[in-house]
């Protein structure tokens, strides 16, 4: 492999560069937004709980909000407990807002490497294109066309391969964080009925 490398030479560097900050990312990604992370399974019930007892006090709620990103989402909507209902779902709203954006962090890189990957091997192409004519111009030399011919066909199959892996783990991840907003969304729901239902009957 790294044989080919080299005899492809400098076209394939900025290739081999986008691979490896892919890469990184795809990994970085996918360790950042596991699910337990993001939404705790019990988190909810924990806060329902500590709030039917009368424990939720400024700290809980600074310890909530450090804890997870749905810990964040629950704590706007618990610091907003004696507001109206519309304060507190906005305060919801603005907070799974600044969630979804951060849990969105370096997505847009990777979304952009696996959209230029197939332009960088075109443009690889192209540079082996001209090396093909070049070389007839110099009096068909079949080393440099042979080179030429493995610039451009190199390129070409390298920047697909970085860019379909590159695609595929910014619409997953993309899509995962979809779901976890919706999530969310609906277990701040359910303790803003739990917090406001008072009021309501009242």
């Amino acid at each position: 492999m790294f044989s080919i490398v080299l005899a492809i030479g400098w076209p394939i560097w900025p290739l081999i560069i986008a691979s490896v900050v892919a890469l990184a990312l795809i990994i970085e990604r996918g360790i950042a937004l596991r699910r337990p992370k993001i939404l705790p399974p019990r988190l909810l019930n924990d806060v329902l709980a500590l709030h039917a007892k009368r424990q939720v006090s400024p700290d809980v709620v600074a310890k909530l909000e450090d804890s997870s990103p749905l810990g964040r989402v629950l704590a706007a909507a618990l610091r907003n407990e004696r507001a109206p209902r519309e304060i507190a779902h906005e305060a919801v709203a603005n907070a799974g807002g600044h969630v979804a954006h951060d849990l969105s962090k370096n997505l847009s890189l990777l979304g952009s490497i696996g959209s230029i990957a197939p332009l960088i091997g075109l443009f690889g192409t192209v540079v082996g294109m001209i090396e093909i004519f070049a070389s007839q111009q110099a009096g068909s030399s079949p080393q440099q066309l042979a080179h030429g011919i493995s610039i451009a066909l190199y390129c070409t199959a390298f920047g697909i391969v970085v860019a379909v892996p590159a695609v595929m783990a910014y619409r997953h991840y993309k899509s995962k964080i979809e779901d976890f907003v919706v999530d969310m969304e609906d277990e701040a729901q359910k303790l803003l009925d739990t917090l406001f239902a008072p009021r309501a009957q009242g």
